[in-house]
């Protein structure tokens, strides 16, 4: 069961982590996005995320901890992902390669934690809604992420191992956490459910809904419905 548990966790941490940043670079690189299409992809990706938080990361947390305790462990990781932000930014700076692989896998840690976590005990299906909404982010992220790297003069040679390199350490990052994590006692984990789930807000309050807003605003918040009404699909294939 351990390892058909493993299997598992590493199956779905690749096809919602390295395959689309891969797919998203190789697109970015030698296809064509829009503007407006990244920004409607980005907005439904925010949507089914703010769905699969709350059923997969913090109801289920509910269970261990008190209202204020989670409260406290969400703000606490909305502060660190702030703050880690500002700092990469400050002292690397975004356009220098290690800045700009720093601020990616940044990016995408608050995620694959939560999903490492929320694999912790959990079925394929229990988790296809946080699995499907980190695939829908991190596919045009990467797509337009790869597109202007190369604008700016990148080769598409350093830009798509830039791109595997980030899929590498975000899908290792889940899968250790999920290893390293399905030890420790229900509170802890409650714990990490809400301080990865409050890093996951913070992300989309600054990342990706003035992404998706500046890029598509006309349809950002059509786009976002539709990424809820995804979400809720996708949670109800879960058994009950």
């Amino acid at each position: 069961m351990a390892l058909r548990s493993v299997a598992m966790t590493m199956v779905v941490v690749l096809l919602a982590v390295s395959a689309a940043l891969l797919i998203g670079a190789l697109w970015g690189t030698f296809g064509k996005l829009s503007a407006s299409l990244e920004g409607f992809l980005v907005a439904i990706a925010g949507g089914a995320l703010i769905v699969s938080l709350v059923s997969e990361l913090i109801e289920p947390a509910m269970k261990d901890l008190s209202v204020w305790t989670a409260m406290i462990s969400m703000a606490v990781g909305a502060t660190v992902f702030t703050g880690a932000d500002w700092l990469i930014a400050r002292f690397l700076g975004e356009e220098s390669g290690g800045g700009l692989l720093a601020a990616i896998t940044l990016d995408g840690v608050p995620e694959n934690l939560a999903l490492g976590v929320a694999l912790i005990g959990a079925g394929a299906l229990e988790v296809a809604a946080l699995a499907g909404a980190i695939f829908l982010s991190n596919l045009p992220e990467a797509a337009g992420g790869a597109r202007e790297m190369v604008q700016d003069g990148r080769s598409k040679a350093a830009v798509l191992w830039l791109w595997a390199a980030t899929a590498a350490l975000l899908a290792s990052a889940a899968i250790a956490g999920n290893l390293l994590l399905s030890g420790v006692s229900s509170n802890w984990l409650a714990l990490i459910r809400c301080f990865a789930s409050g890093a996951v807000v913070a992300s989309l309050a600054t990342e990706v809904f003035p992404k998706a807003y500046n890029e598509d605003r006309k349809l950002a918040g059509i786009a976002t419905a539709l990424g809820l009404a995804m979400a809720f699909i996708l949670g109800s294939l879960s058994p009950s």
